[in-house]
């Protein structure tokens, strides 16, 4: 069978809650604006502070970063790289073999495939709707100035496929944020039409698509990966891979078309979530939290092991309609974590940090993947290979997260935005 993971390959404008400029400093006066959160008809219940609500909103966005890389590490390491996962290379092994390796890679996958990547396109809608709320309480023409911001997201995402990782989502998070940016000034009927609407065209599609895969038998690609694109990617120089990404950008960038219907529904899930008070402090807020964790957990756990005990037939369903309930349930889980903090310590200052640096995060953690795992770099995917897998697989996961989390914490001391969130910035003043 053959399958199309992505980023979840990847953020959002990876999910920054302000919009696809990247988490908005406090040194702005925009920034400012954002962070006092929408008010009036939009406003959450209850007495929550906009520090606490967006502590929140960052801590998740922080901790969906470090999501999407548990997916795309595998996608790094496999033979033939970013090309692999199209040939069916890049699954999960199971628990057939009955190794704790193999059985390790399964849950630690399973964990991951899909649920941060829908988080974050979550927190991207939440993201939407502050922008709004933002705009409307100046006053300002809607959606203004924030096409121009998604269009450089759509410029960003181009420069980050091109030259460094396959599976990039933000060229597919600006098309659908231009879309939801004006349905925002629609009615709320039409929103709540045009999301669920969306939601059932993206399901319809998943089902034809797996139905499909099942009566046509084996995929043409599943027998592996050809020897030229594993040398590619174990040994080829950067120009090579560049060329064979641009040569095969069709292929390469159908996620985002076969999910844009998934999209919406999500980018419109978070401005409901949001203007809820999804992310409120307050008692409201809990209650809902809690109610998405167990909704969301208890739906969409049983159905994820399912998908995954169904091998290649469960793997749309898998990843794209048993993933985003997951993805509500992680989101009330960290904010029941959140709620039983009293003193944020390190670890969750980390988070928060990462979160408000997301942009910049998520194209590091690529980059830092590309020289350690390919030829380009140290080319530890090949010199490794399968005998240490999946053991320094992990390790790397781990000791990427921590480069990320402690150089977003420090960056942050001296600078009010990531690097890329502060280009985004600067580039849009006008």
């Amino acid at each position: 069978m053959t399958t199309t993971t992505g980023a979840g390959t990847g953020p959002t404008d990876p999910g920054d809650a302000a919009g696809p400029t990247g988490p908005v400093g406090e040194r702005t006066a925009e920034g400012r604006a954002e962070r006092a959160g929408p008010r009036g008809r939009h406003a959450p219940a209850g007495p929550a502070g906009p520090s606490q609500r967006l502590a929140l909103l960052d801590v998740v966005r922080g901790v969906a970063i470090l999501g999407t890389l548990m997916t795309n590490v595998w996608i790094f390491t496999a033979p033939g790289g970013e090309w692999g996962v199209l040939s069916g290379s890049g699954g999960a092994p199971g628990f057939a073999s009955g190794s704790v390796g193999d059985a390790a890679e399964t849950v630690f996958r399973a964990v991951a495939d899909g649920k941060f990547l829908s988080l974050l396109t979550i927190l991207f809608g939440a993201g939407i709707a502050l922008q709004y709320a933002a705009a409307e309480r100046r006053g300002l023409p809607w959606p203004g100035r924030y096409r121009w911001r998604a269009l450089f997201l759509f410029a960003e995402g181009t420069v980050h496929f091109v030259l460094v990782f396959a599976w990039d989502v933000l060229m597919g998070y600006a098309v659908t944020a231009l879309y939801v940016a004006w349905l925002l000034s629609r009615s709320e009927r039409a929103r709540r039409r045009a999301m669920w609407w969306a939601g059932g065209l993206h399901l319809a599609l998943m089902l034809l698509l797996t139905a499909a895969l099942a009566l046509g038998g084996p995929a043409a690609g599943a027998g592996g990966v050809p020897q030229r694109v594993v040398d590619l990617y174990a040994h080829g120089s950067w120009p090579d891979q560049i060329a064979f990404r641009l040569e095969n950008a069709v292929v390469l960038r159908a996620e985002p078309v076969l999910t844009f219907g998934l999209l919406v529904f999500l980018f419109l899930l978070g401005v409901r979530l949001l203007r809820a008070g999804a992310f409120g402090a307050d008692a409201a807020g809990r209650r809902l939290r809690a109610r998405m964790l167990a909704w969301g957990l208890g739906l969409g756990v049983p159905l994820n092991a399912a998908c995954v005990l169904a091998g290649e037939a469960g793997f749309l369903p898998g990843r794209y309609v048993a993933a985003p309930l997951v993805a509500v349930g992680y989101a009330g889980l960290i904010g029941l974590l959140v709620d039983r903090v009293r003193r944020p310590g390190l670890l969750m200052g980390a988070c928060i940090s990462l979160g408000r640096a997301a942009l910049s995060g998520y194209v590091l953690q690529n980059v830092l993947c590309v020289l350690v795992a390919y030829g380009v770099g140290l080319g530890l995917a090949a010199r490794l290979g399968d005998a240490w897998r999946p053991w320094w697989v992990m390790g790397l996961w781990v000791a990427v997260s921590l480069v990320l989390l402690v150089g977003s914490s420090l960056w942050l001391r001296r600078f009010g935005s990531g690097p890329l969130e502060a280009l985004q910035r600067r580039a849009l003043r006008h």
